[in-house]
């Protein structure tokens, strides 16, 4: 964990937040954690098995999926050894295909903004957890695996939330779900390729832990900033 430390300049770090941003286009379509309008009416005109285009929409989503990424850097963050990265990754992509499948064929429905609320909250959770907060004001440290794997499992609901809103074709359902998450985990490894390069060239540069703290409070800023957009949207729906 990292104290508080004076800080000039965060440009290592605000490569890694542009790659990501890069990635992702913050629009009013992605801050609702779902697909483009082009892809939605794909999805609900679509019958049958089509693998190559779920993969596809699959990789899509977790390239240009911001909260996703958001989170992954801070899971990431103090891993250096890529077996640690390969668990946590693991675990958050094994709560993410169990709620995104059950979610859909169970046809259970939460309220979106509620959803994408608690998923800006993981955001503010693991920033909290980089900077060792839990530590200081509760005096202990949660499990942080666990809390990797819960959250995977509500960034799952929420797409699984939107989903449901697109009434897919029962016609190819299963398959196509399963090809969707073939592409989701490919995208995710894409994705974190990248981000692993980049923050592995900061922490070579030798001003990694001096600007750490910093940087995690910018990844909680950014998770409030998502969390404020997805209650206000509660309200005012």
């Amino acid at each position: 964990m990292i104290k508080y430390l004076n800080t000039e300049r965060l440009t290592a770090f605000i490569g890694v937040i542009m790659m990501v941003i890069a990635l992702t286009s913050i629009i009013p379509d992605a801050l609702a954690h779902g697909v483009t309008s082009g892809d939605k009416g794909y999805i609900q005109e679509t019958t049958g098995v089509h693998a190559a285009s779920f993969i596809y929409l699959g990789a899509k989503h977790m390239m240009t999926g911001y909260d996703h990424l958001l989170f992954l850097l801070g899971v990431i963050f103090f891993l250096y050894r890529m077996k640690d990265v390969t668990i946590y990754v693991s675990l958050f992509a094994v709560g993410h295909v169990l709620t995104l499948l059950s979610g859909v064929l169970m046809e259970i429905s939460v309220n979106a903004y509620i959803i994408d609320a608690i998923i800006g909250f993981s955001i503010v959770y693991k920033a909290l957890d980089n900077m060792g907060a839990y530590q200081r004001w509760f005096g202990f440290q949660p499990n942080t695996k666990a809390a990797t794997f819960i959250f995977g499992l509500f960034h799952g609901f929420g797409l699984a939330t939107k989903i449901l809103d697109y009434e897919l074709s029962p016609d190819g359902l299963l398959a196509n779900l399963i090809f969707f998450n073939i592409g989701v985990e490919l995208g995710q490894i894409l994705a974190l390729a990248v981000i692993l390069i980049a923050i592995t060239y900061w922490r070579k540069s030798g001003n990694f832990l001096h600007h750490a703290y910093k940087a995690n409070a910018f990844i909680m800023m950014l998770g409030f900033l998502l969390m404020g957009y997805q209650i206000t949207g509660y309200f005012a729906s």
